[in-house]
Parts: C-alpha cells; structure tokens; sequence
C-alpha cells in the first residue's frame, strides 16, 4: 500500500531528476529564486518612489516606454553574443550590472531631495541587462540537463518563478512600506552580489570554435531557421497570438468595477501565477509526455477558453477560477514551448533563437494591453475579455491549420531532436573523455 502511494505520488509531484542529475542546473535554479526575490524589491519601490516623486500616473506608466525597445534590441544582440561567447560570462557580467544599477538606485534614495532622471536610466539599464542576460540563461538549460529532462527542468524553473513572483512582491511590499526605499534597494544590491558568487560556480559554456562574431547577419541566420522550421515556427506564432488576442491584465481594474467587486483586483493579478504554480506543483506525468506541440497548442487554447470565460461570467468567483485556470493553460504551453527548443534547437544557433524568444515574450504582452484597452474602451470591458479569449481559441486552431507538424511532433521521432540529442551526447563523451 505505502508503495503504491509513493509510486502515485512520483507520478503527479514534479520530476526533478535535473536538480539530481546536474550541479549546474542546482546552481542555476537557486540563483534565480534569490535573484527574483532581489529583483522583486527594486520592482515594487522603482515605481513607488515616482509616484511619491511626481504624483503621475503617466510619469509612472512612461517606465514601460524605456523598458520595451531596450529589451528588444538586446535581446536580440544578447542572443548572438551567446553563440559567440562563453555564456557563463555573459550571465555573470550581466549579473554584477545589475547590482551595479541597485547600487545607483541605492545612493540615489540616500539623497535628501531624490532626482527622478536616474531611476528612468535604471530601468531602460535594467530592461537592456535582461535582454542580454536571457538569451545566456536559455540556451544554457539545453546543454546542461540531458535531453530526455528538458520537460522537467522547464516545469521546475516554471515553479521557481511563480514562487517567486507570488512570495517576492508581497515580501517586498513589506520592506518597502516599512522599511523604505533604501532598504528595499539595499537587499537588491546584496541579492546581486550572492547571484554573481553563485554563478562564477557555473561551469564554463565557450562557443563552438567556428562560431561567428555578433552581427545582423548572424541574427538573421538565427531567424532564416526559425522560419524554415514549421514546428519551431509553430511555437511563436501560437504564443504571439495567444498574448496578442487574450493578454487582459491592463484592464483588470475595469474588470473589478463591472463586477462591482473593487477588492478582487489584486486576486485578479495573482490567480494567473496560482494556476500555474498548482501545474507545477503536479506536473510529474508531462515528463512522460512526447507529443509537445499538443502541450503548445492545447495549453494556449486552454488559455484563451478560460480568458473568455473570465470575461462572460458576471460572478466574481467563477472569473478568479478562470483566471487560475488560464495561468495553468499558460504553463502548460510554456513546458512544450521550452522542451521543443530546447530538444530541437542546434547549439550553435541556440542563443540567437533564444533571442527571437525574448522578442516574442516581450512584444506579445505589450501589444495585447494595447488590444485589451482599445477594444474595452468600444465595446465594454468583459466584451472586450471573452471575445478576446474566444479570438485566441480561433486563432489557435488555424495555426495548427497552417503548421500542421507542430501536432504531430514527437521527441522520439522527429529528426532535429534526434539530431539534437546525438549533438549533446557527443559534448558528454568528448568531455568525459578529457583534453586527449
């Protein structure tokens, strides 16, 4: 009986051969909990200090305007630079940069009159470290868990994030308002500092030896693949839809007021990350799962069902549960992403791709709040909800349509994954066999 249980149990908790298989994959993951917690301070008081600076919503919401060509722009560069360098030193020199900035912010909330211009230059600084950082931190995942644990890993850092982005804003509000400012800024500054001793344990990741210098002709040779491969081209396209057509989170607050339920708004931004941290937390059996592109297509559509259920019940409690159950549909569509790049994706084009999906993550978000609102404001707030999730759905199934090999993908099969795995099996023999 007891081992039943246990064996039922394996079957559903998260899998983590990768934290048992990989040194490298632990030090990552820790890294990245004490960095979303750091992160979470400077995320919560950056905004907070204009406000109290400036009293303006727009000088508040002009931080998104610094943040989002930065972050394209480098993500981009980020993802060739990774193919050109040790990836170990991009993240570790990304990382001192960002304390750097907490150190700026630090000092500067020391003043007596604070000035407003350096927490704007913060922040694009901020957006630009981060797009040069992720492409490093994504391709790494694929060369230090074996193959046939790339599901796994992205379920585990999955569940990091959403720990840390539930726990890391409510601890952080905390600090800010009875703490202050430089306190918060404070245990960023010390949350960077342990990051980059954490990760200078990384081993090294160099570059194949014939890897090109960054440049727009290695970027576009990174996205002449992309769009040669239908499976990989699958992958972006339903996660750009599904942001695009059912991202509503910049009209929740006219959400809460059509419900006359003003209370429920901080329950709106937060029932998203639960869905997705319950998956998480039972996501044993998708380390079984082959056919990855049903994961990308089925989760996105789950998403956009439970978006557009959000928007047509009139019950508050019915549309937090749909929420959640967006957020597990989201999740669920990020494991088969992740695992199909990672199984599929050379690792000599493996940072530029990684690239194209900080584009793809970035402008999604961006140019779904711009729908959400516009639509809101001409047809009503829950109008423009369900029929945006009911859009996401439609364009979900015509892209599987169009793309009809991301359905059918199949890790044991398919011949960029096999080859893939070939690639990394040989990396693991040349390097136990030693410099001879």
């Amino acid at each position: 009986m007891a081992s039943s249980l246990r064996s039922r149990l394996a079957a559903v908790l998260p899998d983590t051969s990768p934290w048992r298989s990989s040194r490298d994959f632990r030090l990552l993951w820790g890294q990245g909990l004490v960095t979303y917690f750091a992160s979470a301070m400077a995320m919560v008081a950056l905004p907070l200090q204009i406000k109290e600076l400036t009293d303006s919503p727009l000088a508040v919401g002009a931080m998104g305007a610094v943040e989002l060509v930065p972050l394209v722009v480098f993500g981009l560069y980020g993802g060739a630079l990774a193919d050109a360098v040790d990836r170990r030193r991009v993240i570790v020199g990304t990382e001192a940069g960002l304390g750097l900035l907490a150190l700026l912010l630090l000092l500067n909330s020391l003043l007596g009159e604070p000035l407003l211009w350096p927490l704007y230059v913060v922040a694009a600084g901020v957006s630009a470290l981060a797009g040069l950082q992720r492409p490093a931190l994504d391709s790494l995942l694929a060369r230090i868990v074996p193959h046939e644990q790339q599901t796994a890993a992205a379920a585990l850092n999955s569940l990091r994030w959403q720990l840390g982005a539930i726990a890391g804003p409510a601890v952080a509000g905390l600090v800010v308002a009875y703490a202050g400012h430089a306190t918060a800024y404070a245990v960023t500054l010390a949350g960077f500092a342990v990051s980059v001793l954490m990760c200078r344990r990384l081993s090294p990741a160099p570059p194949a030896h014939d890897a090109e210098k960054p440049s727009l002709r290695s970027i576009a040779e990174g996205a002449r693949y992309a769009w040669s491969r239908p499976v990989l081209l699958g992958t972006y396209a339903i996660d750009l839809a599904a942001m695009v057509f059912a991202f509503p989170n910049a009209i929740f607050p006219f959400l809460a007021d059509d419900l006359d339920a003003e209370w429920s708004l901080g329950l709106m931004y937060a029932a998203g990350s639960v869905g997705s941290l319950v998956l998480g937390l039972t996501s044993g059996w998708t380390s079984r799962v082959r056919r990855h592109g049903l994961l990308v297509a089925g989760g996105a559509a789950g998403w956009g069902l439970a978006i557009a259920g959000a928007g047509w019940f009139g019950n508050v409690w019915l549309v937090l549960l749909c929420l959640a159950f967006a957020g597990a549909g989201d999740m669920l569509s990020g494991l088969g992403r992740s695992t199909i790049w990672n199984q599929t994706i050379p690792e000599e084009l493996r940072g530029r791709l990684a690239g194209i999906e900080v584009l793809s993550y970035s402008v999604g978000p961006q140019l779904g709040q711009v729908r959400a609102g516009v639509m809101a404001g001409w047809t009503g707030t829950r109008t423009a909800v369900w029929a945006g999730g009911v859009a996401c759905v439609a364009s979900v199934g015509l892209l599987c349509l169009a793309l009809p090999k991301l359905l059918r993908y199949d890790s044991g099969t398919d011949e960029d994954a096999l080859r893939r795995k070939a690639q990394q099996q040989a990396r693991q023999e040349a390097t136990a066999a030693g410099p001879a």
